[in-house]
């Protein structure tokens, strides 16, 4: 596990500075200790507490509550799969039965060897192209059970895999940084919006249909 440090500690004081109250930078902060350890450790919410000069227990408490902070190493990849209500309905779950088997892993476990954690998504906001898979929170579209399982076959292998919408997957701590510190450089990365994003609007057109206009000010 990498030490969390003076430089550390300096990005997330500049965090706080992004914020009227600096108690509101709480949550890039925790993702920033987690893109250096891998997880949240009791160093790491002792670290923000005295940076935001908040306790431990309500560091502790927000760490706690959002899913994305982990108390255990994550490894490699964070694979999140999700199995609400579309993604069900289209094969989410046999997606994530299939990954599952493949890493020999279940929800918030991690693979044998600590490479792949595998997470159960409650949703992904992601309806319009369930069933919906996210490596480092990067979205892997309109999967199946081959598909995902090849996406993991491959990130084995250390080829590049790019994300459906977005960048090249990088690694989960690196993600956590982005998530930190959003400009990354990687935005103009992927493509924009596809026909399926568009598919209400295009059938609109298509049938000339239009939303009404807004009432006059004052009516």
């Amino acid at each position: 596990m990498s030490e969390l440090t003076a430089e550390t500690r300096a990005h997330m004081v500049e965090l706080t500075h992004r914020y009227p109250e600096k108690r509101s930078a709480i949550m890039p902060i925790l993702h920033l200790a987690q893109s250096v350890q891998d997880e949240i450790t009791p160093e790491a919410m002792q670290m923000c507490a005295e940076v935001l000069d908040l306790t431990t227990a309500e560091v502790n408490a927000v760490a706690t509550f959002y899913t994305m902070y982990k108390r255990r190493p994550v490894g490699k990849h964070h694979i999140g799969i999700c199995t609400n209500t579309l993604c069900a309905l289209l094969g989410g779950d046999a997606v994530y039965e299939a990954v599952s088997e493949r890493l020999g892993a279940g929800h918030n476990e991690t693979d044998v060897d600590g490479t792949f954690w595998l997470e159960r998504i409650e949703c992904q906001a992601a309806c319009t192209h369930a069933p919906a898979m996210t490596v480092d929170w990067e979205f892997m579209d309109c999967q199946t059970p081959a598909s995902a399982v090849d996406v993991i076959d491959r990130l084995a292998r250390g080829e590049t895999v790019v994300s459906t919408r977005g960048p090249a997957i990088r690694d989960f701590q690196a993600t956590e940084h982005t998530l930190a510190f959003p400009d990354d450089g990687l935005a103009g990365e992927g493509g924009e919006a596809d026909a399926i994003m568009c598919a209400g609007l295009t059938v609109a057109k298509e049938r000339g249909m239009s939303a009404p206009p807004a009432p006059a000010q004052g009516a």
